[in-house]
């Protein structure tokens, strides 16, 4: 649906407000490609840290798999946040946990990469897992209350 406005005697069409652009271009929303790219260097980083390869790879993919695994599960707890903010706050809780496996790791003497990557992957999808629950939760208390 279009809107038709005329100023003086010239006649222009624009798009009606919250009409989408449609069809393919550089207009199109990018986002679930590069998650799904993500997704994959951060599961082969992890893939090759627990085979113990000798790739050139596995350092900067484990590296970028410690940093998102976390900042994804933290980035969907902060959905009220505005987009930077949730980035930064995001990738700082990232960090704290690497630092904390780490720590925790190394205070009771059995620090090992295999173990800090299963670490991290298994609370990154705990907390991750909770944030779903509770959402799903707070959607059938809501239904429940009309």
């Amino acid at each position: 649906m279009q809107n038709i406005q005329t100023t003086g005697n010239r006649t222009s069409t624009a798009p009606a407000e919250g009409a989408e652009r449609a069809g393919p271009g550089p207009g199109r929303d990018l986002s679930p490609l590069l998650a799904g790219a993500a997704t994959a260097v951060g599961a082969i980083g992890a893939l090759l840290a627990l085979t113990d390869s000798g790739s050139s790879l596995r350092g900067p993919f484990v590296l970028f798999f410690l940093l998102a695994a976390p900042a994804a599960a933290v980035a969907a707890a902060l959905r009220g946040l505005d987009p930077f903010a949730r980035l930064l706050a995001s990738v700082a809780g990232a960090v704290v946990l690497d630092m904390l496996v780490a720590q925790a790791m190394l205070a009771v003497h059995r620090w090992s990469v295999p173990g800090g990557i299963t670490a991290v992957t298994v609370l990154s999808a705990l907390a991750l897992l909770l944030v779903m629950v509770g959402r799903r939760r707070g959607r059938t208390t809501g239904r429940q209350g009309s």
